[in-house]
């Protein structure tokens, strides 16, 4: 049996659960997340905690089973706590601010680069070089942040670019031979 998938998930009393044969709604304070069920596993509520069970031993319905219950969990904690990515932006120059509900990023670039919140997203900017990536999702979260961070992934000679907060960048040298020279 599935270590994860075993273990029953707690739905605190302000979150709304329905249920049916291949889709579990939730619905909380900070929104609504529909997520599928595959037919391998079978979702019920007993006593305020999800259980997930799978119909068979096979190898799908195995695989299905931990997945299933991690995707439950992820929405019943998307939508009463949410979920937050921090990135970074490190270069001279670069920059974010945040006007209305579009993100407005300098990035060396010759054009400023525009970023409209999306599917319950949103962002909030820290001074100039923190941004913050929220919502209830954790797919779309992890999603916008990777798409953020795409449009100028840091470089391994400065450094310069947005990363993760916490993300190490491991620097290259560079050119040796002109210090060398007189």
């Amino acid at each position: 049996m599935s270590r994860i998938g075993k273990l029953p998930i707690p739905v605190p009393a302000n979150v709304h659960v329905e249920l049916s044969e291949d889709r579990v709604l939730v619905r909380g304070p900070k929104g609504e997340l529909l997520t599928p069920v595959l037919a391998d596993v079978k979702v019920s509520f007993l006593d305020g905690r999800l259980v997930v069970e799978r119909r068979s031993d096979e190898k799908r319905a195995r695989s299905a089973h931990g997945l299933t219950r991690t995707l439950l969990s992820n929405a019943v904690e998307g939508v009463t706590k949410g979920f937050r990515k921090t990135l970074e932006i490190q270069g001279v120059g670069f920059r974010a601010s945040k006007s209305g509900k579009t993100l407005n990023l300098t990035l060396g670039f010759s054009h400023p680069v525009s970023v409209t919140e999306s599917r319950g997203i949103t962002f909030t900017v820290e001074g100039t070089n923190v941004i913050h990536v929220d919502g209830s999702s954790k797919e779309f979260v992890g999603q916008t942040s990777a798409d953020l961070r795409a449009l100028k992934p840091p470089e391994p000679y400065k450094g310069k670019g947005i990363r993760y907060r916490g993300e190490v960048v491991r620097k290259k040298v560079g050119k040796t031979g002109k210090a060398g020279k007189k």
